[in-house]
């Protein structure tokens, strides 16, 4: 699968920079040494009837929060708010409210904001593309928002109804008033619950995730498949699940 290959090719010199900080840091055994994906990799690749993908820091190479919190002024305070809630120390949904309630934002700054074009993971329009050629669904599931994740559904092709994040709810002035507290995704174990639902919707027998962060690990029980390796922070592993039985396999 050219796209997969490319996607790890134009990430794999992240690695050594960006492995210590990686939130499945534990997880890893040895880094990508090359280009080529192991055959159990592809073989997970070729066999899933669906794949999700997380969005900041794995489909984007930033998180779309901290962007934004640097945009409106506020960045150090939120990016350790992110730190937490990626590492699992504080319940995602706590980490969400206060993120915002620091960014404080107006829909004009958001409107703003989202004139600047989404910064994609190098190789994940050809990846994404390869799938869709493969006749794969392909998903972005998120603790992001939906009106930063609406352009790169656009600019990859996906419909706008395979998106599962969270929304910032505005008043009739444009001010900040919060978050849509009904979508799965804004809070603990939220991404397993939208994996749940899509599964349960489309009686898909495989399903991918790829991912970077603690709520990425927490869709392990509830998922026949799943492959959780940080495509833009590359921590250099993939976890494959089978059933309820986790494999660790080297990319190289």
């Amino acid at each position: 699968m050219e796209g997969l290959m490319n996607f790890q090719a134009n990430s794999a010199g992240a690695v050594s920079k960006q492995q210590q900080n990686s939130p499945l840091e534990a997880f890893a055994v040895t880094p990508f040494d090359n280009t080529l994906p192991s055959k159990e990799v592809l073989d997970v690749w070729q066999n899933a009837n669906a794949v999700c993908f997380d969005v900041d820091s794995t489909v984007c190479i930033d998180e779309g929060i901290d962007e934004f919190a640097e945009f409106c002024g506020a960045g150090k305070a939120v990016a350790e708010w992110t730190a937490r809630a990626m590492n699992g120390s504080v319940p995602f949904e706590e980490a969400l409210a206060a993120r915002l309630s620091l960014i404080n934002p107006s829909l004009k700054q958001l409107q703003d904001f989202l004139k600047r074009p989404p910064r994609l993971s190098p190789g994940i329009d050809l990846l994404v593309k390869n799938l869709k050629d493969k006749n794969k669904d392909v998903y972005l599931v998120s603790g992001g928002f939906r009106q930063m994740i609406n352009p790169v559904a656009s600019i990859l092709g996906i419909p706008l109804e395979n998106i599962f994040a969270n929304q910032i709810l505005f008043g009739s002035n444009g001010e900040y008033v919060g978050f849509d507290k009904n979508e799965p995704t804004s809070r603990r174990g939220g991404k397993a619950t939208a994996v749940q639902q899509i599964r349960k919707a489309h009686g898909y027998k495989s399903l991918v995730m790829i991912g970077d962060g603690a709520t990425d690990l927490e869709i392990l029980p509830f998922s026949p498949i799943f492959v959780a390796g940080s495509y833009a922070r590359w921590c250099g592993l993939v976890c494959l699940l089978r059933r309820n039985s986790t494999t660790r396999i080297s990319c190289s």
